[in-house]
């Protein structure tokens, strides 16, 4: 039944497209982690070359700043009108209006265009230049203040393609297989009972219990086997994993959870729309539920396939396996308590 299971997913052209997707990304991972990372960390764009506009009598501080800065020619203007005019016509990309008070504080005005595909860069490289500008002010204005003014260590930032591919790729890709398994096993079963099929599945010498064990099985081990899949394309695209055995574990534990959940609710609820609706508002709710834990499963995985799992991190993986494994008992001990006549 396990096998009739399996190769009923084939006719799913729903199910298939969602793993051809998920097979793409795998696969080409190391390309499109350059075009995703420009949404991820829009500051890793590296090429282009900003026009600022600096004008105002502090405009000295910002050119300093900007000094510091990659990307950014900056020029200066007389007047502020000047300037602004020049960026209503597109000659300049953002506008930057530095003012100095009478107690020495200056006041910066920023003007960048409206919402599109450049802005988001240069709000980041504005940020950055003004994150300077201040550093810059607190150096200079240091010697003038009654306390010490503690020096700010510098910034030590990783490669924002190191932190896209172990914090949102690779829980991506084995969080995916789960919830599309525990979707899988509930059209799987709701199906059977608005066909009226599992009616005629009964009538062979096998249990009520038996037939949703089969569908458990042929769904619960899709997850841990993609997830294995997606690690070695990922590795073939020079993305090393670390503890991987561990990883397909989790993914396997947590896999059996979500199957045995999305089962338990085609039982309860045999409408395959109602089924899918409670399905998709528990997984949610246990999404959700999971941020208030000292580690979230997101962080776990990540941890897991870098290489730096901490003490938590083992506890969490451990026991995701042995929730798998107990919710996959429950089941077992429950369906001998089930009716198969009401259902």
């Amino acid at each position: 039944m396990a096998r009739r299971e399996i190769a009923s997913l084939r006719s799913e052209k729903t199910i298939v497209l969602a793993l051809l997707i998920q097979l793409f990304v795998a696969t080409f991972s190391s390309f499109l982690v350059v075009g995703l990372v420009s949404l991820y960390d829009p500051g890793s764009v590296d090429g282009y070359q900003l026009d600022m506009a600096v004008t105002g009598n502090a405009s000295d501080e910002v050119l300093q700043a900007v000094r510091g800065q990659s990307g950014i020619d900056p020029t200066r203007y007389a007047s502020v009108a000047d300037a602004r005019a020049d960026f209503q016509d597109r000659r300049v990309d953002a506008v930057m209006v530095a003012t100095q008070g009478a107690n020495g504080t200056v006041f910066v005005t920023t003007s960048v265009p409206k919402e599109n595909l450049r802005t988001t860069i240069i709000v980041v490289q504005v940020r950055d230049t003004l994150e300077s500008m201040e550093e810059n002010l607190r150096r200079e204005y240091a010697g003038s203040l009654e306390h010490r003014v503690l020096e700010v260590p510098q910034k030590r930032g990783s490669s924002p393609y190191f932190g896209f591919t172990y914090t949102v790729l690779v829980p991506l890709l084995m969080f995916l297989p789960v919830f599309i398994s525990g979707s899988i096993a509930v059209d799987s079963l709701t199906e059977e009972m608005q066909r009226g099929t599992l009616e005629l599945l009964r009538v062979a010498p096998v249990s009520l219990a038996d037939i949703v064990d089969a569908k458990l099985l042929a769904t619960a081990i899709l997850a841990p086997i993609q997830a294995a899949v997606w690690l070695l394309l990922l590795w073939v695209n020079g993305t090393k994993i670390a503890n991987w055995p561990m990883l397909v574990a989790v993914v396997a534990g947590l896999s059996f959870t979500v199957v045995t959940a999305g089962l338990t609710i085609a039982l309860l609820a045999s409408d395959r729309r109602q089924a899918q609706f409670l399905y998709s508002t528990g997984v949610l709710g246990a999404i959700t539920v999971t941020g208030l834990l000292p580690e979230h499963p997101a962080n776990t995985i990540a941890r897991l396939a870098i290489g730096s799992p901490g003490t938590y991190t083992w506890v969490f993986a451990a026991g995701y396996v042995a929730l798998g494994v107990v919710t996959y008992l429950g089941m077992r001990v429950g369906m001998r308590f089930v009716n198969a006549e009401s259902v």
